[in-house]
């Protein structure tokens, strides 16, 4: 997965447990693409401590999802979702019961991992 994407995902679903000040420059960085110098000019802070900041943030975001997978199980229970929808499609098209069997194992999967 792209390292922004990978960044994203994690702050949707850890950025919470960031205080105030690290979500405010992460935002900055991951969603407004401003630079550590940028950064730096408006939170009055240095290059290397802006640097710093967000890498931390990297790393506690990664130690909470390495932890509680909740990113892992979301991009599962997607993969998983957009099976089901190709199989309904395919399933339209042929009539072949197998297909709703398929279905049926998939969803039950996603309902145990939740």
């Amino acid at each position: 997965m792209e390292e922004k994407v990978e960044q994203a995902y994690l702050y949707d679903f850890y950025g919470e447990l960031l205080n105030e000040h690290q979500r405010r420059i992460y935002e900055d960085f991951i969603f407004h693409d401003l630079s550590l110098g940028e950064i730096a000019s408006c939170e009055g802070i240095s290059r290397q401590g802006v640097h710093d900041l967000i890498k931390r943030c990297n790393k506690l975001l990664a130690g909470y999802e390495s932890k509680l997978h909740l990113v892992k199980k979301f991009l599962d229970a997607k993969r998983n979702v957009e099976k089901i929808h190709s199989l309904v499609k395919e399933f339209k098209k042929s009539q072949n019961e197998a297909l709703i069997e398929e279905i049926e194992q998939i969803s039950n999967q996603i309902i145990e991992e939740l």
